[in-house]
């Protein structure tokens, strides 16, 4: 294991469960495979035992490692985690990155069938107060993108369940950098006006209550989002009542 040296002003623990983690999520550190023990930590860190001991704590509480008494501490099997961590780093690979955007899919597009369900009144007006944003004077700056991520929460919101909202918003704060690096590589006027359009076009569709035509609408926003972020991505999904393999470049 090769960790990089940990910066004295940060919150040591979570540094080093950071850098441990890392080491876990890419492969480096096998699961099942045993951790150094604390006095191995101790030393390659240049910190005391009880800070090792506090950052093992972080790392299985995130279900990234398993202890056993007397014995030390173990990198767990990925799918008896029962936390989800994706660090920013990561996605700066464009095949993990990709591979999120296309988890992305089907839970939005269902998010926006069952929002078209179940969302309320008030549901609708915070929805129209994160597009107003996303038209306004602001909507060339930062505060376009946020108010972009949070017309996408809402929606989510709107299903009226839980996972959803947890679920999209923590995949949302994660696709936010993408947005940014998208509108610094296209013209940017263009890819505004396209991305409201396709806004307005979802915020109708949820408001008139039919989900097929909701779904279709979120569809094609995320198809043309993949587009302009140069992600090729082809999937198997259901519209309306059949299916067909749905191409970006035709979208």
């Amino acid at each position: 294991m090769d960790f990089s040296q940990i910066r004295r002003n940060e919150h040591l623990p979570a540094r080093i469960a950071s850098q441990i983690g890392r080491e876990i999520s890419d492969g480096r550190i096998t699961a099942g495979e045993k951790l150094p023990t604390e006095h191995i930590l101790a030393k390659t860190f240049g910190v005391s035992r009880s800070v090792v001991r506090e950052a093992i704590a972080q790392l299985r509480n995130e279900g990234l490692v398993e202890t056993r008494q007397g014995v030390g501490a173990f990198a767990t099997d990925i799918e008896h985690r029962h936390s989800i961590r994706i660090e920013q780093g990561n996605l700066a690979h464009r095949a993990s990155f990709q591979s999120l955007f296309q988890l992305r899919l089907p839970l939005e597009i269902e998010a926006a069938g069952l929002a078209a369900v179940n969302h309320t009144d008030e549901d609708l007006v915070r929805l129209d107060e994160a597009l107003e944003q996303m038209t306004g004077g602001e909507k060339w700056t930062e505060k376009g993108i946020l108010a972009d991520l949070a017309f996408h929460r809402q929606i989510a919101a709107s299903t009226h369940n839980e996972y959803f909202l947890l679920f999209i918003g923590f995949i949302a704060e994660r696709i936010h950098l993408a947005i940014n690096t998208a509108r610094e590589a296209a013209v940017l006027t263009e890819i505004v006006e396209v991305t409201i359009a396709e806004h307005v076009a979802i915020r109708d569709a949820l408001a008139s209550r039919d989900p097929v035509r909701a779904r279709e609408a979120m569809r094609h926003h995320l198809h043309g989002a993949a587009s302009r972020l140069d992600l090729q991505l082809e999937v198997y999904w259901g519209v309306g009542r059949g299916s067909s393999w749905i191409d970006p470049a035709i979208s």
